[in-house]
């Protein structure tokens, strides 16, 4: 028999290349035995899930805090009857989505303990409603506008916001709790440009989309959306806006604001636009 450079060049290969598979078949044993969980993972989108699992909704005020004042009613009121509404369109639409609410009747709520449900339930988003109003010129001020954490680019946006933070004036050392922060002070408001939102291309999303499905709303004039400096916002680990649902000063629109029948159509409108946006969010879990 004559046995070649090849043929013995093949063996050896050949013996080689057994000795490699069966390195690599011991190696992927010891890999299952020291990783099971890591490398055969039945759900790998757990850690890149970006979807919505859990939603906190804040009816603005509450208890002593009422709000903005109307000729009939009080902001508090419109703010958690537009709230409990949208809360329910979730849960039938969505059952697999948990809604956490700030407050489900008339008491008062510190704006850091709102945040904190926010934050201690790990909130996909953070949704807080609100109504406006003005002292002055009542009748020309109407619509409604959407917020989003940020810097406020005219007076008009530090009005609202400082109307809004004032409700921490209602709490016990409230100094204490906002690092000295008084809602009355423009200058307290300097320390919001310092701050970059992590979360501010999905809170801007969100509120775009809201915005949009007010168009087809009881109060359609649009007043856009609007970046200021609110606490609530500023506190809250999560995409989050404040919704200004209409003016409580304007005589129509308090009307407006009053009718049961509208709070729940603006109710469908935020919930379309949640839709939308959970809609958007899990596409980027496909996408990514």
């Amino acid at each position: 028999m004559v046995i070649s450079k090849f043929n013995v060049t093949f063996a050896f290969l050949k013996i080689e290349n057994d000795r490699v598979m069966i390195d690599v078949k011991l190696l992927k044993i010891l890999l299952i035995l020291m990783f099971p969980l890591r490398l055969y993972s039945q759900d790998e989108t757990e850690t890149t899930f970006a979807g919505i699992r859990t939603v906190v909704i804040d009816p603005g005020h509450g208890g002593k805090d009422p709000g903005a004042l109307g000729q009939h009613v009080y902001e508090k009121k419109i703010n958690l009857a537009v709230a409990l509404c949208l809360g329910e369109l979730i849960e039938e639409w969505f059952p697999d989505v948990k809604v956490i609410y700030t407050r489900a009747q008339d008491v008062f709520v510190e704006l850091f303990e709102r945040s904190n449900i926010a934050n201690q339930n790990n909130a996909d988003l953070f949704i807080s409603i609100h109504a406006n109003a003005v002292e002055h010129d009542k009748e020309k001020s109407s619509g409604n506008e959407t917020y989003i954490m940020g810097v406020h680019k005219s007076e008009d946006n530090l009005r609202i916001a400082m109307f809004e933070n004032s409700s921490i004036k209602f709490e016990d050392n409230y100094k204490d709790n906002y690092d000295g922060f008084d809602p009355s002070d423009p200058e307290s408001y300097i320390m919001f440009s310092l701050i970059q939102d992590e979360y501010l291309e999905r809170s801007l999303k969100m509120a775009e989309l809201i915005q949009e499905e007010f168009q087809n709303g009881p109060i359609t004039k649009d007043r856009g959306v609007k970046q200021d400096g609110f606490i609530v916002l500023w506190k809250t680990a999560a995409p989050s806006v404040l919704i200004e649902l209409g003016f409580l000063s304007h005589p129509e629109e308090e009307l407006a604001l009053i009718n049961e029948d509208n709070q729940q159509k603006m109710a469908e409108c935020i919930f379309k636009a949640f839709k939308r946006y959970k809609e958007y969010m899990e596409q980027l879990t496909i996408n990514n």
